[in-house]
Order: structure tokens, then C-alpha cells, then sequence
């Protein structure tokens, strides 16, 4: 279905983009992937790729503040590949503060890595889908693309922007065989969340099972973390055939927080 689509996410080194890009793989995707890290384990992650699944998977550091290398990551795929079918923009940081509070270059930072990121990747991905005749991107928003929480205005400002991206860029290329849907997690269970149990609990005063249930799980109607197998197998999906009718959509995958 997928094999030798040629497939680009941006913060794949690791998380959910690393989740991504296997689970691609697996289906015959070709892979670039992009993010920081430590160079060795990024290779051997490139490496693992191409020797478990068969296919060929490239790495560029793309700074996703740089709309120069944003450019310069999609000439390599281009060349390399011929083009791009796949698009997954995943990169993204947090900080958490009250708005008052809020340290001016955090703002900038995250609206450029979370938000502006997408619009320049999709700015150079497009063309080369249309060329080909057929793409499918990926906005990796969250749960606050739906819904707010205190503290976190850069994050929810970006992500309820995605939302808006999303819709705009589906309109525009509803009919050149290409779909653009967001995928909204809630809490995911990564090595970065699960990380910060023990700081929460320490800093709150709390159990690390209170951390749990009544902070990260806290609007969680399941009570369970999304596991990043599973929002992988969603973006799986929605390259599928079977998805070419889905698009401009917001794909919840939390448990249940947005539907109260």
C-alpha cells in the first residue's frame, strides 16, 4: 500500500516521531528523519531502519526555527528520492508559565518549532506532492488544539494554529489527491513523560501515582496514556487508501479528554 512512498518527519529522533517513522517503515515507506540527539544513537536509530525493514532511511539535522534548512532538508529528499509522498510535522517543545510570566524568547521559540515550522515544511512538501500526484501530511497537534489549560498559552496558541493550518492547507488541495488531517493527542507514554513523574511529584508534593491519575491522566475519561504504537498506527491510517476521503480533519486520540 505504502512501499516506496518516501516519507519526511520533522523531531523523529526519538518519541513519537521515532514511533512514526518505523511504523512507516514497516509498511515500505523510504524515511527522513529529522531532530536533535545524541549523533550516535541517531545513526544507529537510521540504521536499525533500514536493516529491520528493508528500506532506505536517510537523517538531516534540519533546524525547524531555519526556514533556510527546512529548505535544504527537502532538496536532499528530493534528490535522493525524486520527491515527497509524506509529510509529518512533529517537531515541537513545551514551557510552562503563567502568560505574565511568560519569558518573551519561550513564546517566539515555540511558535516557531510548533507552528511556523509546519507552514514552512508544508510550503516546500506541496509542490512535490503535487508533481507526483498524490501526499498525505501529518500535523502532529494535541489535546490543546481542542481545548486550554492554564500555563501553557505559547503551546495551546500553536496547537489551536495547526488546527487552522490543517483546514486551510485541506481546502487548498482537496482536489490534487493530497489530504492534510491533524492527529490530537492527550498524554502519550514516552521516555520524556514518564521522566517527569518524579519532578512533578517532588515539585507538587505528591505521590507519583497522584502525578498519575490526577494531573497528567486527570481529564482522561479511560484513565490510560496513549501509547505512541498507537498514534503511530493512526498516521498509518491516515496515508492509507482507505483514509483519501479524510482530510482538513482533527483526529482525537485521548482517552476521552476533549469529548467532556
Amino acid at each position: 500500500m505504502l512501499k516506496n512512498k518516501v516519507a519526511v518527519i520533522t523531531g523523529s529522533t526519538s518519541g513519537i516521531g521515532a514511533g512514526c517513522a518505523k511504523a512507516l517503515a514497516k509498511e515500505g515507506c523510504h524515511v527522513v528523519l529529522n531532530g536533535f540527539g545524541d549523533a550516535a544513537e541517531i545513526d544507529a536509530l537510521r540504521s536499525s531502519i533500514e536493516t529491520d525493514y528493508g528500506v532506505k532511511c536517510l537523517y538531516h539535522s534540519a533546524d525547524m526555527t531555519k526556514p533556510d534548512e527546512i529548505a535544504s532538508l527537502f532538496e536532499m529528499a528530493a534528490k535522493e528520492f525524486g520527491g515527497v509522498d509524506i509529510l509529518i510535522n512533529n517537531a515541537g517543545i513545551q514551557y510552562v508559565s503563567p502568560i505574565a510570566e511568560f519569558p518573551t524568547e519561550k513564546w517566539d521559540a515555540i511558535i516557531a518549532i510548533n507552528l511556523s515550522s509546519a507552514f514552512h515544511t508544508m510550503h516546500h512538501a506541496i509542490p512535490l506532492m503535487t508533481k507526483r500526484g498524490w501526499g498525505r501530511i501529518i500535523n502532529m497537534a494535541s489535546a490543546h488544539a481542542l481545548v486550554a489549560s492554564p500555563n501553557k498559552g505559547a503551546y495551546v496558541a500553536a496547537k489551536h494554529g495547526i488546527a487552522g493550518l490543517t483546514k486551510t492547507a485541506a481546502l487548498e488541495v482537496a482536489r490534487d489527491n493530497i489530504t492534510v488531517n491533524a492527529i490530537c493527542p492527550g498524554y502519550v507514554w514516552t521516555p520524556l513523560v514518564e521522566k517527569q513523574i518524579p519532578d512533578t511529584a517532588r515539585t507538587r508534593g505528591m505521590t507519583e501515582e497522584e502525578v498519575i491519575n490526577d494531573v497528567m491522566l486527570a481529564a482522561a475519561a479511560t484513565k490510560k496514556f496513549t501509547t505512541i504504537e498507537q498514534v503511530a498506527g493512526l498516521a498509518v491510517f491516515l496515508c492509507s487508501d482507505v483514509a483519501e476521503n479524510i482530510t482538513g480533519s482533527l483526529q482525537s486520540i485521548d482517552g476521552g479528554w476533549t469529548a467532556q
